[in-house]
């Protein structure tokens, strides 16, 4: 059986290439006690998170650079991995941290329910990080480019549900 996609275009497709419904991830049916409709609702708002915190590999990551005055944020689900091709030991990597080399970590974002969802704190936190102005150099400033981060990052807070994340800060300065 054929379905006619549309009256003006008389094209047609296969009705058996037709995308299953979504469903729950495993971990999110194997964590639920329950097979309850409750279980696997939304909750409103931001975010469109899942009303219990699910387990996911997804993390946002921060990275600085041990030669430059510079940062990057990336997501990952396995970052030794990812660190180690920013520095050029394995192949891979973005083309925009390679001139920052050696990288360290600054801090490490866990928790997020799916790529996606790592992919729009990624994006949100590097827009609110260009859009935020610089503040003058202070006396006493550990480094600048960490402070705006964390500033950035503050402000992504009030607009995106960080209740199931895990922010660890790896430099003594922040945390």
């Amino acid at each position: 059986m054929r379905k006619q996609l549309s009256t003006r275009f008389r094209s047609t497709k296969p009705a058996s290439h037709r995308l299953p419904p979504k469903a729950l991830s495993p971990t999110a049916v194997a964590s639920s006690p329950s097979s309850s409709s409750s279980s696997s609702s939304l909750t409103p708002g931001r975010g469109g998170r899942r009303s219990r915190c699910p387990k996911s590999e997804w993390c946002v990551y921060l990275i600085l650079s041990s030669r430059l005055n510079r940062s990057y944020v990336g997501v990952t689900t396995n970052f030794v991995r990812r660190l180690k091709q920013h520095n050029g030991e394995i192949k891979g990597g973005a083309k925009a941290a390679s001139a920052g080399r050696p990288w360290s970590l600054a801090c490490i974002i866990r928790g997020f329910v799916d790529r996606s969802e790592a992919c729009r704190f990624e994006s949100l936190w590097k827009s609110i990080s260009r859009k935020m102005s610089r503040k003058k150099k202070e006396e006493n400033a550990v480094n600048p480019v960490l402070q705006h981060r964390e500033a950035a990052l503050n402000r992504v807070k009030t607009e995106f549900d960080c209740s199931c994340l895990g922010i660890e800060w790896q430099s003594p300065a922040l945390n």
